[in-house]
């Protein structure tokens, strides 16, 4: 909580100072000790060590420009992944010893630091850029800049340079629709992530959510309890990664930076590669480019080797997260479900089955969907043990009669997943109906220049109240600043801890 408020503090800040300062230096300066600053809460350790990777970092592409091989390319790769390998892999390892003994007592010491996953991964990216002779040139500075920009240097999204360095450059300016647009992505996170997400968490009352239900290891699940619990998480992950992404892409707008979209609709996807499109968009496209590319250019001559890359990868997307089977069995089974999506398209071109568009994607999305769902329980689940027992009660028709969560949780979750699947069905149409009402005032202004004709069907009416929403949106968005800075007021003054019970889930990895 004391990180959050801080954070908050620093922002408004910075909006006053950012936009005085007259020189591009002076507002890099600005961000990289508001970086450090914020960064050090977490620990003087950890900014330590995100100072030495990015020195180290500068070097080796230093290193690289001067001289582009491949032997600098993997001792910069190593110099990368070791450290992340100690922090990160090196503790769930030790603790497969006796406890008590000094490995155990070893692996309990090793801390990771935090967003140290995210980082790393730009480090990384900068010398792939590099190396594929991508014209870069930053001064140190900017470099710890795009190392440790505060809005993502916790959980990303996770950074390309050469998007970066431009808008690091530009000068300080201020821009009502950078703080316009920034402030309402900000109020959407963190009514997906402190409202959305804790609910699914926690459920209405304690002890009725989706940790509960995963917890729920001696009263076992019934079949419909292991699908809503999948399908719960799936939206838990959503709102609560989403709505962090949200709210940082929404600070550094404030501030004229464009961050990369990191979530674009995923559970509405039709198939599991556009889901891999439009979930953690960031990690997947840089798992995309320096993993998946390459692997399958280097074996390019065998028609099965990019079946094999994409299980290769999906195994590195799920490692990412930690060293836990069940991360490690999540990225193969997606690998495994992506190579079954190839293999399905291939078969369906040598049939001449055809059928109606709309019942097609419909289809075609509920299979994903229900993929997805069984994708989340091993991310979930606790082991592999409890995942397996899980997966059984699905195929197990008997099961199917047993109903063990609290009734709560069973409306709860389909409330959610109606709610979320209606709200996004009626944005485009709200969209579509504004465009319209635009389309009908143009053409129907009287002569003179007067006002509308009073005669309007009840769509149009709808879209001109849209309209008119999108158009004076501080009439409606500054109360809704009031209300959330009341909400955030009443959590610290009750120390309810809202925030800590539902914890961003990614700074976890």
């Amino acid at each position: 909580m004391t990180q959050i408020v801080g954070s908050i503090c620093l922002a408004l800040l910075l909006m006053v100072v950012v936009w005085r300062l007259p020189s591009v230096k002076g507002r890099q300066l600005l961000f990289l000790a508001a970086s450090y600053l914020l960064y050090a809460n977490w620990g003087i350790g950890f900014l330590l060590i995100l100072i030495v990777s990015s020195l180290m970092n500068y070097g080796c592409g230093w290193a690289l420009r001067r001289k582009v091989t491949a032997p600098r390319l993997w001792l910069g790769i190593a110099l990368n992944l070791l450290p992340l390998a100690f922090f990160k892999y090196l503790p769930a390892l030790l603790d497969l010893g006796p406890e008590g003994s000094w490995q155990y007592d070893l692996g309990h010491q090793i801390i990771l630091p935090i967003g140290m996953s995210f980082w790393a991964f730009q480090g990384l990216s900068y010398l792939f850029d590099i190396y594929y002779e991508e014209e870069l040139d930053p001064t140190v500075l900017e470099f710890c800049l795009y190392m440790a920009f505060w809005p993502t240097v916790i959980s990303g999204p996770v950074c390309r340079l050469p998007r970066m360095l431009p808008q690091f450059r530009q000068l300080p300016s201020f821009a009502w629709d950078d703080l316009s647009t920034g402030s309402l992505r900000i109020v959407q996170g963190v009514m997906m992530k402190f409202v959305l997400a804790h609910i699914m968490g926690v459920g209405w009352l304690p002890g009725e959510g989706i940790s509960a239900g995963f917890d729920q290891m001696k009263g076992g699940w019934g079949g419909i309890d292991v699908w809503l619990l999948g399908i719960g998480f799936g939206f838990l992950l959503f709102f609560d990664f989403a709505g962090y992404s949200h709210m940082v892409i929404g600070v550094a707008r404030i501030f004229g930076i464009r961050l990369q979209e990191n979530f674009d609709s995923p559970l509405l996807s039709t198939t599991p590669s556009i889901f891999w499109t439009r979930w953690h968009m960031s990690l997947s496209f840089w798992i995309r480019d320096y993993v998946f590319y390459p692997l399958a250019a280097a074996g390019r001559r065998y028609s099965w080797w990019p079946y094999v890359v994409f299980i290769i990868s999906m195994t590195v997307f799920g490692l990412w997260h930690g060293a836990k089977w069940t991360y490690v069995v999540y990225g193969v089974y997606h690998g495994l479900v992506l190579v079954m999506h190839r293999l399905g398209q291939q078969i369906k071109q040598q049939f001449s089955v055809r059928l109606p568009h709309y019942l097609g994607a419909f289809l075609s999305w509920g299979t994903t969907f229900l993929l997805l769902a069984v994708g989340f329980i091993f991310f979930r689940a606790n082991d592999l043990s409890q995942a397996w027992a899980m997966l059984n009660t699905v195929v197990t028709p008997a099961a199917y009669g047993n109903f063990a969560m609290p009734h709560s949780f069973y409306m709860l979750t389909v409330i959610v997943a109606v709610g979320y699947f209606s709200v996004m069905a009626g944005h485009p149409l709200m969209f579509s109906l504004r465009a319209r009402y635009r389309e009908a005032t143009s053409e129907h202004r009287e002569p003179s220049g007067g006002g509308l004709v009073p005669a309007a069907s009840f769509s149009l009416r709808i879209g001109g109240v849209f309209d008119f929403c999108s158009r004076r949106l501080w009439w409606w968005l500054a109360p809704a600043l009031s209300i959330l800075a009341m909400l955030i007021g009443l959590v610290v003054y009750t120390r309810e801890a809202v925030i800590a019970v539902t914890p961003f889930i990614y700074t976890l990895f």
